[in-house]
């Protein structure tokens, strides 16, 4: 992907936008439950690459108000960039397989829950971390695909219904 000035200024208002969202909603978008209701906007990442780099600069900035600090700086933010890799190579197959539509916020529900579970059992319950990471993964991703499916999935129905604004992120 070659950036031009129309990438970076998408990337930067989306990085902005996820950072702002979840510093607004501080009190429930960290912790071993988590409602990030800016994770959301991973389905950007369907229509162009550009949300991939928005998405993970914005989490960076985000999750240096995390209170693990620098490790969910870089964990967090590589569970980001994971799922919206991801997410970007299953929308390749939307236009074959219509259905594949409803699978498009796994990623980032399973990322979240797997890598951010491992990361808060690792700080806060050494002792026993594997009944810590599967309950924190369970927890995590329950807030995750509340998230992805309540809000994520109706805006990327949104989206793609919009074919205007569709086009206009695609040729970002």
């Amino acid at each position: 992907m070659k950036l031009n000035t129309r990438r970076i200024a998408f990337a930067g208002i989306l990085a902005t936008v996820y950072a702002a969202l979840t510093l607004a909603t501080a009190g429930f978008a960290f912790g071993p439950v988590q409602f990030r209701i800016a994770e959301a906007l991973t389905v950007t990442c369907c229509f162009t690459p550009a949300g991939i780099f928005g998405m993970v600069v914005g989490c960076m900035a985000a999750n240096l108000a995390s209170f693990v600090s620098a490790w969910d700086f870089l964990i967090g933010s590589f569970a980001t960039l994971l799922a919206c890799l991801i997410t970007w190579k299953m929308s390749r197959s939307l236009e074959k397989k219509p259905w594949l539509v409803w699978l498009i916020p796994l990623p980032t529900v399973l990322c979240n829950a797997v890598i951010v579970g491992a990361e808060i059992a690792f700080f806060f319950d050494d002792r026993a971390f594997l009944p810590a990471w599967g309950l924190n993964a369970l927890s995590v991703g329950a807030g995750e695909a509340a998230v992805m499916y309540a809000l994520g999935l109706p805006l990327l129905y949104l989206l793609r219904r919009n074919q205007s604004l569709s086009r206009r992120l695609a040729e970002i």
